[in-house]
């Protein structure tokens, strides 16, 4: 793995730029996409921090996730990825915040929510909203590539 990806330094850069900041709410990715931004020389000017709430008890204590969402629809769902995405912006005071959430496998999948299913939030201003992809791959694969999509949609929010 680089020191530093492209998808991150781009992102950084951006935030930098116009004074805004970042803070990350992640499960299924384990703080793997606080570690791509930390990875980022500078980084302290615009990442605040994140919350590696795996459990959903950690969701709602840490993030403000509802229990009836967890209910409702699960962990892993739009619904959560927008109140995790949402809480971080709360619990950090930050511009921009992602919430992540997902079955990374290999176990853990059922024909309704399969292995590889994610939803990735992005949180402004307010606002949440949340895009679903489905990977395929290891566990670790999985993971990269929602940490890549992320960062992906943190960007194009501030494009």
């Amino acid at each position: 793995m680089q020191d530093c990806d492209n998808t991150e330094k781009r992102l950084g850069e951006r935030l930098a730029s116009l004074g805004k900041t970042l803070a990350l709410a992640e499960s299924c990715t384990g703080g793997l996409i606080a570690h791509r931004v930390t990875n980022v020389p500078g980084s302290s000017a615009f990442f605040l921090g994140g919350v590696v709430a795996y459990s959903n008890e950690a969701k709602m204590k840490l993030l403000g996730v509802e229990e009836s969402a967890l209910a409702e629809w699960g962990a892993v769902s739009e619904a959560v990825a927008c109140q995790m995405a949402a809480g971080a912006c709360r619990r950090f005071g930050a511009d921009l915040a992602a919430g992540v959430t997902g079955i990374a496998g290999p176990t853990g999948g059922t024909p309704e929510k399969p292995v590889g299913l994610v939803y990735v939030a992005v949180a402004w201003e307010g606002e949440a909203a949340a895009t679903r992809f489905e990977f395929e791959g290891t566990r670790l694969v999985i993971k990269e590539q929602t940490a890549e999509q992320a960062l992906r949609l943190l960007w194009e929010r501030l494009a």
